[in-house]
């Protein structure tokens, strides 16, 4: 049954394949970690850790990560089903082995008859694989579903966020909603943070709708507004209070390169 093993298909790449290594980059980025607040749900950056991981640490170091997390990505590679989740079988990282929680994903598919069951999505997507090393530094032992979006359709989203909701709510103990997003890409620095801003007043304000609009109309390439309006949704429902920006950085910081930016917020919803 729990014989499906996802290998990493980024390690080397976009974070070191040595284990040794890696932890060094993540206490770096993690550091000083806080005792760690509960959340509803956070976004957290995916590219390259030398260019996100600063925002992404930013993140994790502020939550505590409980022992079940949902963990949401757009879908990069254009491979496999509009909304993609596996169910069974484990996900390796140079840290270890983190299984997927079967029952979790079995629930929301009853829950959400869009999901498909579909580890095709998954292969050689990066968006969720480099979350993992981050929250299994926060909590060695955790479970997750990984959820691979490749629909930008509004109506779609919100039902999967309700339904979410739904099944976060009638489970025993805390459950965690990442959504693993970048934000505008490959415009200059100046004009990626007027549009990021615009995104980002959306998200602090818990407005899915209002997000999904203003990345819409004002052309932001923010790539995971998806899993940002699924867990803005979710956590909306599961009563959110408010939202924080803890961290914001453009790749221009780290390459230097202004003309060319992709940008990365790091923002947690409780």
């Amino acid at each position: 049954m729990h014989s499906l093993v996802r290998h990493p298909a980024v390690a080397g790449r976009f974070y070191p394949q040595d284990r040794g290594a890696l932890l060094d980059d993540l206490q770096s980025y993690l550091s000083p970690t806080e005792e760690g607040v509960a959340a509803l749900g956070c976004v957290a950056p995916h590219a390259g850790y030398i260019y996100s991981g600063a925002v992404a640490g930013a993140v994790f170091a502020k939550i505590k990560v409980p022992a079940r997390c949902i963990v949401l990505c757009p879908n990069h590679t254009g491979h496999g089903q509009p909304l993609a989740i596996m169910s069974e079988g484990s996900w390796q990282t140079p840290l270890g082995t983190v299984p997927i929680d079967s029952d979790l994903a079995d629930t929301l598919k009853q829950a959400s008859p869009l999901l498909s069951e579909d580890a095709e999505a998954h292969r050689s997507e990066h968006a969720i694989e480099v979350q993992l090393p981050f929250l299994q530094s926060r909590r060695p032992h955790f479970s997750f579903v990984p959820i691979a979006l490749g629909t930008g359709q509004f109506e779609v989203l919100e039902k999967l966020g309700e339904a979410v909701a739904e099944v976060v709510r009638a489970q025993d103990g805390a459950i965690l909603i990442v959504a693993s997003s970048d934000m505008n890409h490959y415009e200059n620095d100046r004009v990626t943070r007027v549009k990021d801003r615009k995104a980002i007043e959306r998200m602090l304000a818990r407005d899915p709708r209002g997000l999904f609009d203003v990345v819409t109309r004002e052309e932001i390439s923010m790539c995971g507004f998806g899993p940002a309006v699924v867990m803005l949704t979710a956590a909306n429902r599961l009563g959110a209070g408010s939202a924080e920006l803890v961290k914001y950085a453009t790749s221009g910081e780290v390459s230097g390169d202004r003309e060319m930016v992709v940008g990365y917020a790091g923002i947690v919803v409780r």
